[in-house]
């Protein structure tokens, strides 16, 4: 691994060969108790290794990187930046059982897996032991990490606060689905805030900051590009998971759709919404003969009719403009941070196309 900044694929390509050797282990050691087990981590292996942005891991590293020296070896973070994709991968199963989705990545998800061996009860049992299995392997990985307590002291408290946070806002989201006329614009970025900001973006890179061995003169510049960029992603997530394709997000067309989650999006559609309009978004969703809203194609009813009333209320054009602003604030946090002029650069870029993404 060379000893400067590295590209994003190098980058990528060293977080996962560090998962890699790490669950090797582990699923050997899980084999020599029962087979079965060994199959259940090779499970949990492909869920953590089957793609992904690592969008995690790179916020960190830049977040690392932003003081610390050219000539710092990454090998010693390593560990550390695994770990965030480990507990990424336990939000993902479980976040999925949650809403009941059946892909991730254009594959089945963890509970879809499994129920296809034993039934949906086994599914969901197993699905929810995969996802505690990854978080306990974050916690392993992470204290592999070769730094001096007090820095791995700080690494962990910070990690630790990211998961609370991320629970958190996905009690939140949970909650908003079971009466979501009670549910604001307000109180949707508050779960955005919580469920995805902070632990997409804000807390890695003031993870990556303690890595480092911390510097205050940083800590208000990534708190506010963190939270700025990380709502933004979130927006840009609510605009997929209603407009997304599904060959492009791997996930079903129109899943907040039909799960009822009240997202900014959708509270910005039924606060702009004309009463017509308004009255259509509350009726129960019909279902039947749903097409995939992106298409533009096919008989206007269920999911593909209320994506069209959400397009005709003007919220979609009213989250690009927060996604824009969000995107500018974030910029504007570090464009005089005292930073590694590498990292700022490479900060500005990430902010760009962590929100402009097509899945």
């Amino acid at each position: 691994m060379p000893r400067q900044p590295i590209s994003q694929r190098a980058l990528i390509g060293a977080v996962e060969g560090t998962l890699a050797d790490f669950l090797a282990s582990q699923i050997a050691s899980l084999d020599t108790v029962d087979p079965a087990l060994g199959g259940f981590a090779r499970t949990a292996r492909d869920l953590v290794m089957a793609g992904g942005k690592r969008i995690r891991p790179t916020f960190a590293y830049w977040g690392w990187r932003g003081i610390a020296g050219s000539s710092e070896p990454v090998e010693h973070v390593l560990p550390a930046l695994g770990a965030l994709e480990l507990m990424h991968t336990f939000a993902l199963v479980h976040d999925d059982l949650m809403d009941g989705s059946a892909t991730r990545r254009g594959r089945p998800t963890a509970h879809r897996l499994f129920a296809a061996h034993h039934g949906d009860r086994f599914g969901e049992s197993a699905a929810i032991l995969v996802g505690d299995l990854c978080l306990v392997w974050a916690d392993q990985l992470l204290a592999r990490t070769p730094l001096p307590a007090p820095i791995l002291l700080d690494v962990r408290a910070r990690y630790d606060r990211m998961r609370i946070e991320a629970i958190a806002g996905q009690y939140l989201d949970v909650l908003g689905e079971t009466d979501p006329r009670s549910w604001s614009v307000d109180r949707a970025l508050l779960v955005a805030r919580h469920k995805t900001a902070s632990y997409t973006v804000q807390w890695p890179l003031g993870f990556g900051l303690a890595l480092a061995g911390g510097d205050t003169r940083l800590e208000e510049a990534y708190r506010i590009y963190g939270l700025a960029v990380g709502e933004a992603f979130q927006l840009r997530d609510d605009l997929l998971g209603v407009y997304g394709d599904p060959a492009v997000t791997g996930k079903p067309a129109a899943d907040d759709l039909r799960t009822g989650k009240p997202t900014t999006l959708m509270m910005l559609a039924i606060e702009m919404a004309s009463p017509s309009q308004r009255d259509e978004l509350s009726q129960p969703l019909d279902l039947a003969g749903a097409v995939n809203p992106a298409e533009g194609s096919g008989e206007l009813n269920g999911i593909a009719r209320r994506a069209r009333i959400i397009a005709d209320t003007g919220a979609p054009a009213r989250v690009e403009e927060m996604i824009r602003a969000r995107v500018s604030e974030g910029v504007a946090a570090i464009s005089e941070a005292p930073i590694r002029p590498d990292a700022r650069t490479a900060l500005v870029e990430l902010a760009t196309t962590a929100t402009q993404r097509p899945a």
